[in-house]
């Protein structure tokens, strides 16, 4: 496999594709690619954009891909503007297929159902990477945004796939603003939809997750009222008067999404030191109207589930990602493997503009990736996919790191 990566932020949507393209084809090596990957800011025309890859791809390669709130390769890290990269891959001896389903705001367990009838998996794949659009319907009238919800879409893919085949990838997001999303379906551009890239072969995929949260004490609460992904009560008492509390304020409820505080579920032992990778945490859209309830952004709770209040800890979050990709190029390497191309899929409110702080955690993983020359392509995510104590499942304030290797 052979990876070369472009970047632009310019308004001209156009421009910014034909830019993108030809910066990653003037580094050499590609004459026409097989796949493109491409991710653009959501307010930029994805149409327009897509043309301008194609001015440079040609006709042929599909493009996957879609919104990004931000864009990370090995030289650029940027969400402010119009940021937009692409990554023209050669794929000699990978074994690789596309499929395209739509209709993911009527329902996600079927998309995810025919996603698979139409990739038709064998016992040889190695890894499905999937990307969604993550916003249904965006706020309105005071109501949090909508989102599709990625536990019924990989349940729908898994009754049709090998259970040893991880599934990885992305709810897109394309603004904080939770404005509707676009994806790249190969030949074109549609919403509420879900691609699906199947590879087998030569290449040998290795993922981290990158954690950041702790419990913000040690108390366990038990949801007594939810509805989808709305929870109204825990304990028997009403949850949007606890968070009021916890944060001495209302302001909260202002947020889309909530910052700070997240809701978290501990997969692991229920006292001592909590262990980060135990724990799957669920951040809060927002506040419906009047204080009825919180929205999340999966449905994958349910009453009787117990959880914790949990905090987006900083210091924890830049130290996971230093040392989980350092670990997983080390792993690499230690299995005789070479380290080819890079995917990392960042949650959007995980940057330091978003956090308030002066450093930004992707940029330890370029530091790895770069100290160990491999192309990164990466973007601001709405919900990260990646497998977690055996299972594949959305997760939300991660960073997932996935490295393709060869012998």
């Amino acid at each position: 496999m052979l990876v070369r990566i472009g970047y632009c932020n310019e308004e001209d949507a156009f421009y910014s594709g034909k830019k993108a393209a030809d910066m990653a084809m003037e580094q050499g090596g590609i004459k026409s690619p097989d796949l493109v990957m491409a991710f653009c800011h959501g307010q930029l025309d994805h149409s327009e954009f897509f043309r301008g890859l194609r001015t440079v791809v040609g006709p042929d390669a599909p493009i996957i891909g879609g919104s990004a709130a931000g864009v990370i390769t090995n030289d650029y890290l940027s969400y402010k503007g119009f940021p937009s990269c692409a990554a023209l891959i050669e794929s000699a001896g990978v074994r690789w297929s596309i499929a395209v389903e739509g209709g993911l705001d009527i329902d996600e367990r079927q998309a995810g159902r025919n996603l698979a009838a139409r990739l038709s998996p064998t016992g040889s794949d190695s890894l499905l990477f999937i990307l969604y659009d993550s916003i249904q319907c965006p706020a309105k009238d005071n109501f949090p945004p909508q989102l599709n919800a990625s536990s019924p879409l990989i349940a729908g893919i898994e009754q049709g796939f090998p259970a040893d085949v991880p599934i990885i990838g992305a709810g897109v997001l394309g603004d904080y603003d939770m404005n509707p999303t676009k994806q790249f379906c190969g030949s074109y551009v549609a919403d509420q939809s879900v691609v699906g890239l199947l590879l087998g072969g030569g290449l040998t995929p290795y993922y981290r997750i990158m954690h950041g949260c702790t419990p913000l004490d040690g108390i366990y609460h038990v949801i007594t009222r939810m509805e989808g992904s709305v929870i109204y009560e825990l304990d028997n008492k009403p949850i949007v008067g606890m968070i009021d509390e916890l944060y001495g304020n209302q302001d909260w409820r202002s947020k889309n999404p909530v910052s700070l505080l997240t809701i978290g579920v501990n997969h692991g032992k229920r006292f001592g030191e909590p262990e980060e990778a135990a724990y799957v945490n669920r951040l809060i859209i927002g506040a419906l109207p009047e204080g009825a309830g919180v929205s999340l952004f999966e449905p994958d709770l349910m009453t009787g589930t117990e959880i914790q209040f949990m905090l987006r800890d900083s210091d924890m979050m830049i130290a996971s990602a230093k040392a989980n990709s350092a670990q997983l190029m080390e792993q690499i390497l230690a299995d005789g493997k070479r380290p080819v191309f890079a995917i990392y899929i960042d949650c959007a409110g995980r940057t330091a503009e978003y956090l308030n702080i002066m450093s930004e955690e992707a940029q330890e993983v370029q530091t790895i990736l770069n100290q160990y020359r491999t192309p990164l392509l990466g973007f601001y995510s709405g919900v990260e996919i990646a497998p977690l104590l055996q299972k594949s499942r959305g997760l939300d304030w991660t960073g997932v790191l996935l490295v393709f290797a060869e012998d």
